[in-house]
């Protein structure tokens, strides 16, 4: 099952955004689309508001552990999820210009081995 039916592998052609989507974005949407309150699916998940919320406003990381209560109390599929934290996760790294700037140089090097 996909999260409001939409298949993130076909989200605009599977294009990267401009802006990197924490995947605690589509899961606001989704649980203000089913009427739940973010206090009661904390509740049901067994973690705090606070952890819910820091989850669904992107300022926490969807572990596995979370994208498993997630599938557990929305009855979502958790690997779309932790694929959206990976690639959020990359996308974020990437446009840090310190460290591409490191990579390129660490290729540089690779490159003379």
């Amino acid at each position: 099952m996909t999260l409001k039916g939409i298949d993130p592998e076909m989200i605009a052609n599977n294009l990267t955004p401009s802006e990197p989507i924490h995947p605690g974005e589509i899961l606001k949407g989704e649980i203000e689309y089913r009427g739940i309150s973010q206090r009661k699916l904390a509740t049901q998940m067994g973690i705090s508001p606070k952890l819910l919320n820091e989850i669904l406003n992107g300022k926490r990381a969807i572990s596995t552990e979370y994208a498993l209560l997630f599938e557990a109390a929305l009855n979502v599929d958790p690997e779309p999820l932790l694929k959206m934290q990976s690639d959020y996760n990359i996308q974020v790294v990437k446009s840090n210009p310190s460290f591409l700037e490191r990579l390129a140089n660490i290729k540089k090097v690779a490159t003379v081995l």
